[in-house]
């Protein structure tokens, strides 16, 4: 499979700048969820890679094949990237079978292909089947309905199955009647030895044309495959309608239609037809939003299974957060077309880059703490809920005043490509910049946020603490009040109110808090997280310690 690479693709209407100058690498066998709230760009960057919607500007590699260029005039279609897409509202056609969905867009595929000797290949297959005639008598038997009489339809999918042939090699070792036989592997011998005619048949006529017959049965020539342009026989595409749907589970729905399936059914079918022209890249946008709780909770299952059977690359479009964690080798995080963060699912929950990926990840949401203070040697003294100390320690030795010093290197330095960037030829300013995320302090009492700047310095910080690091017990030292107290079963998410402020914990087993229960907070472990209040940036991780 190949590796994807986006160089400073820039997708824009008029002044709106849906994607801006994202540049992103997507490894081999990657499974990519593209994460962010709605319009935010992670639909749009997955239709460009696609060859769906055509960038503004940048560069797109699929393995060593640039797509689309927009300084050498590079756009190859969408149906000659050999991706496979598969849509929000799975796009079944209800007036065919499960068995021509998945089979049409085989059917259309007329390119320059392996000349394969197709007859040979099915009777190679039947033989090795008829080897065991014991077992396709079993088989078969398995099949019987209730009156005794064998289920074609079902033997048939069984012996498709167990066998990996074509339902055509299906049908023709059901009418050999092996089951009726009194000795079954003599009768099965017959047949074999007329197999073996069409084998032999097959490598005569590719000695004819200077051919040879390989493994796989594809026309060789001094070595190399040879090739020609040609529809897919009857019996590739049959082959390959019966390989996707063992994978997905569908092989007993063939000749029903979209309208008789569930939903989950249906999903399952999109995806096989998805799957059988075996595409480089498999792109989903939002498959699952369709399908119910418990449904997709089983199809995000699926999924994983099929990205491990496939080693195909998975790019996955979802705004939820649970269905990126649960799903991804790596999450693309992604907010008013810019790249927030591209790491592991757990770096993102743990190493969050700024305030809007911590808010974004995570279900409960994070804590966040206004904090004021400054260094002290290695820690940082800290004033959080009106005038409470603490001590934040962080986990790796750092300078305070240096980090800021970098900062606003960083910032300077991209204030003067911008400004270069303004006098460039043909150049458009955005209209949606860049704001500083506006992070959720919880309190009892809000007050109206009336968009008010605040003078803040170096010495304004944000801590984040998600809620299983929230402790609630007895010789913890800060005292607060049961503000809520919700049980599932498995856990139970409390708010705590200390003063006006509230905290979200989550307390693991059949714990149960009567309201305006006094309690005892704590923070336990070394996850939480210093913000800068200013930039949002992340600081560093550390342990806080209550005075």
């Amino acid at each position: 499979m190949p590796v994807i690479k986006l160089e400073h693709v820039t997708k824009r209407w008029d002044k709106f700048y849906a994607v801006d100058d994202l540049n992103l690498t997507i490894d081999d066998n990657a499974f990519v969820t593209l994460l962010g709230p709605s319009g935010c760009g992670k639909t749009t960057t997955l239709r460009m890679i696609a060859g769906l919607e055509t960038p503004t500007s940048g560069k797109i590699t699929i393995g060593d094949r640039v797509v689309y260029d927009s300084e050498e005039g590079i756009n190859i279609p969408a149906n000659k990237r050999k991706v496979g897409f598969l849509f929000q509202n799975y796009a079944l056609w209800p007036n065919m079978t499960v068995y021509e969905n998945i089979s049409f867009g085989l059917t259309n595929i007329k390119e320059e292909l392996p000349v394969v000797y197709s007859d040979a290949k099915a009777a190679t297959a039947m033989i090795n089947a008829l080897n065991k005639a014991s077992d396709i008598v079993k088989t078969i038997n398995e099949c019987v309905d209730k009156k005794g009489k064998i289920d074609s339809n079902k033997a048939m999918i069984k012996l498709i199955d167990r066998y990996e042939i074509s339902q055509y090699s299906a049908k023709k070792i059901l009418s050999y009647k092996l089951e009726n036989s009194s000795d079954i592997q003599s009768e099965a011998n017959k047949h074999i030895t007329e197999l073996q005619k069409v084998i032999d048949s097959a490598n005569e006529t590719a000695k004819s044309k200077g051919y040879s017959i390989d493994d796989n049965f594809q026309a060789t020539q001094n070595g190399s495959v040879v090739k020609e342009v040609r529809k897919l026989s009857k019996e590739e595409i049959d082959l390959s309608v019966r390989r996707v749907s063992r994978i997905v589970k569908i092989g007993m729905f063939m000749d029903r239609y979209p309208a008789e399936l569930s939903g989950g059914q249906q999903q399952r079918v999109a995806i096989a037809r998805t799957l059988a022209p075996e595409p480089t890249v498999l792109f989903m946008d939002e498959p699952l939003s369709n399908l119910d709780a418990k449904l997709r909770l089983e199809m995000r299952s699926e999924l994983q299974r099929l990205h491990l059977e496939t080693g195909s690359t998975f790019v996955y479009v979802t705004h939820d957060q649970m269905e990126a964690m649960t799903l991804a080798t790596r999450i693309c995080l992604i907010d008013n077309g810019l790249l927030q963060q591209y790491d592991a699912p757990l770096d993102v929950y743990n190493r969050p880059n700024n305030l809007f990926v911590a808010d974004f990840v995570g279900n409960p949401a994070i804590n966040f703490i206004d904090a004021k203070g400054s260094q002290s040697g290695k820690n940082i003294e800290l004033s959080i809920f009106d005038g409470k100390k603490v001590v934040f320690k962080p986990n790796e030795e750092i300078n305070i005043d240096d980090w800021h010093k970098q900062l606003d290197d960083a910032i300077a330095k991209e204030n003067a490509l911008y400004h270069e960037k303004l006098n460039t030829k043909g150049f458009v300013e955005k209209t949606n910049k860049e704001t500083n995320f506006k992070y959720h302090i919880a309190q009892i009492d809000e007050e109206e946020d009336y968009d008010d700047e605040i003078q803040l310095s170096n010495e304004d910080f944000v801590i984040g603490i998600r809620p299983e690091f929230i402790e609630v017990g007895k010789d913890e030292k800060l005292a607060g009040e049961v503000y809520s107290s919700m049980p599932t079963g498995m856990e139970t998410t409390v708010r705590i109110a200390i003063g006006n402020y509230l905290l979200t914990s989550v307390m693991f087993g059949g714990v149960v808090y009567n309201l305006g229960d006094e309690v005892n907070v704590g923070f336990k472990g070394n996850n939480a997280i210093l913000f800068d209040r200013k930039s949002g940036k992340f600081i560093c991780q550390g342990k806080i310690e209550i005075k």
